[in-house]
């Protein structure tokens, strides 16, 4: 009979290891492409591809260090603050990639896209389905939030969604400070209650410097980008 420590070290047993090291590989790369799908990102964005060169008011430490995601694993939340053009979008998606990477099921949106959902479910009696659908996953990005005044019923279904997703993480980007977010809300206790949540459990980041837009513009013939295009 072989010894146990022959076996171990045939060409036969060395085979199917690695055989078996292809086919898990090859399961992780097909289960990543699904959660990547799923997740509805506007582009493939990440951190490796951001020029915090043109953002060099932000803190590349902050932002790395949020890249880690250890905040997804406490059920905590990042709040993104900036004006229009910083980047605020790129780092949001660039940071569900990352916890794509590490396995997290992930939902990218625009906030008024969600709004629109949900105001469709009270019309057709799907809102708890719909509402469920988004409480499931581990992450929710919820992309230009608080861009303009909210109805009550908007209101009311964004207490829910915060309320019900407690314990899981959020993703918030916003052109506004928290203190501007207030005014926005049709009910004062409804507003001081939801934004307590976010607020108290969420790791916030100000994005402050010149549009990054621009610089993702066609060249003109000089070589600058063509300001003849819209942004």
């Amino acid at each position: 009979m072989m010894s146990a420590r022959s076996t171990s070290g045939s060409p036969s047993s060395s085979c199917a290891a690695l055989l078996c090291h292809d086919e898990i590989t090859r399961r992780e790369s097909v289960a990543l492409e699904r959660r990547l799908r799923k997740a509805k990102f506007e582009q493939q964005a990440t951190l490796e591809g951001f020029d915090f060169n043109a953002s060099p008011k932000l803190s590349a430490a902050q932002i790395r260090d949020l890249a880690a995601v250890r905040w997804l694993h406490s059920g905590e939340s990042v709040i993104l603050f900036g004006p229009v053009g910083v980047g605020k979008t790129h780092v949001a998606q660039a940071l569900g990639h990352q916890a794509v990477r590490q396995g997290a099921n992930v939902h990218f949106a625009k906030t008024s896209r969600i709004l629109a959902e949900l105001a469709g479910g009270h019309a057709d009696r799907t809102w708890d389905r719909r509402i469920r659908e988004l409480i499931r996953p581990d992450l929710l990005i919820l992309d230009d939030f608080a861009m303009r005044q909210l109805s009550a019923s908007q209101a009311d279904d964004l207490y829910e969604l915060v309320s019900e997703r407690q314990g899981r993480s959020l993703i918030i980007t916003s052109n506004r400070a928290h203190s501007d977010w207030y005014p926005l809300f049709p009910n004062p206790v409804v507003a001081e209650s939801l934004l307590d949540r976010l607020i108290n459990s969420s790791h916030q980041t100000i994005m402050n410097g010149p549009s990054y837009r621009p610089d993702k513009r066609p060249k003109g013939p000089t070589g600058k980008p063509d300001t003849t295009r819209s942004c």
